[in-house]
């Protein structure tokens, strides 16, 4: 019986340390592998040692216990400032930026070179600091209006990011993809300044319309008074060019005969007392009597 005994406790060892072992043995195989996803590059430690050699994203193997890969993301990140940044504009209007939104990615190439020389990258990479020295280095070179035109100050602002980290890491580390300011307010003293102009602004257009209105009801008026002009003018024309042809046709048509026919109709048959003739010596002058006439 004791045989039997020590018999199964020898199996029951052996198939503990098989277990063991096996358990081992996938740590071992598990801890000499790191897979990569796409997007992300390796950083290989070795004691704490950085590789200054980039691991690629897919299957790659490492000494288990010995090494670590530390993943890096090389996607496009966002980091979002929710404090307000104040500045000053071309004018020194006080001006107020909130909700600034950085799009930045690491370049795959430098992600050992970040790792090893960035103390907390993920949050210190791209400081609020930096953002907020290129946005009041910008605004000092805008107007109140372009200050808070997005179009405008957003692609200043990137490039002034751009140039920062260009200037701190060196060119081609980071790569900013965009900035979005989702507010810029002024103090309120400027913004009353702003109603007063837009009120001042709306009277002035309201009477620019009002005298504009005027005018054109004038030049309609006297556009019609023209045309009234012009057409008493026309019609006088046209009578006097009708009167003209009918006195034309009426001196044409009256020939001598007629005259002397229209003459003998309106003639009553009497004859004037006095007729003066002429001749080449001297005037003449006879009285007619009815004497003569017989």
């Amino acid at each position: 019986m004791e045989r039997v005994k020590d018999a199964n406790s020898s199996k029951m060892g052996k198939m503990i340390v098989g277990i063991i072992v096996a358990v081992l043995a996938v740590i071992v195989i598990i801890s000499s592998v790191a897979i990569i996803p796409t997007g992300y590059t390796g950083v290989r430690v070795t004691f704490g040692q950085v590789s200054d050699a980039v691991v690629p994203n897919g299957f790659n193997l490492k000494i288990p216990f010995v090494q670590t890969i530390i993943q890096v993301n090389n996607k496009q990140q966002d980091i979002t400032f929710t404090n307000t940044i104040s500045a000053e504009t071309e004018e020194r209007n006080e001006v107020y930026f909130s909700g600034v939104t950085v799009t930045y990615s690491i370049s795959a190439s430098k992600s050992s070179w970040i790792y090893s020389h960035v103390s907390d990258y993920k949050n210190n990479l791209v400081s609020e600091n930096l953002v907020g020295s290129a946005l009041k280095s910008v605004s000092k070179t805008l107007t109140p209006t372009d200050v808070t035109s997005r179009t405008i100050i957003e692609p200043l602002v990137k490039d002034s990011v751009q140039a920062s980290l260009d200037e701190k890491y060196g060119p081609g580390v980071v790569m900013i993809n965009k900035v979005v300011i989702s507010n810029a307010t002024f103090d309120e003293e400027y913004n009353q300044k702003i109603a007063q102009k837009q009120q001042a602004q709306m009277a002035y257009e309201t009477q620019q319309i009002e005298n504009q209105t005027a005018i054109e009801k004038a030049e309609a008026e006297a556009q019609v008074k023209l045309t009234q002009a012009n057409a008493d003018a026309q019609a006088l024309v046209i009578e006097a060019q009708a009167e003209a042809e009918a006195n034309q046709l009426l001196t044409e048509s009256l020939s001598e005969e007629v005259l002397k026919n229209k003459e003998i109709e309106k003639w009553d048959g009497e004859l004037p007392d006095v007729y003066v003739g002429s001749s080449e010596d001297s005037n003449t002058m006879l009285e007619i009597t009815s004497d003569l006439l017989d």
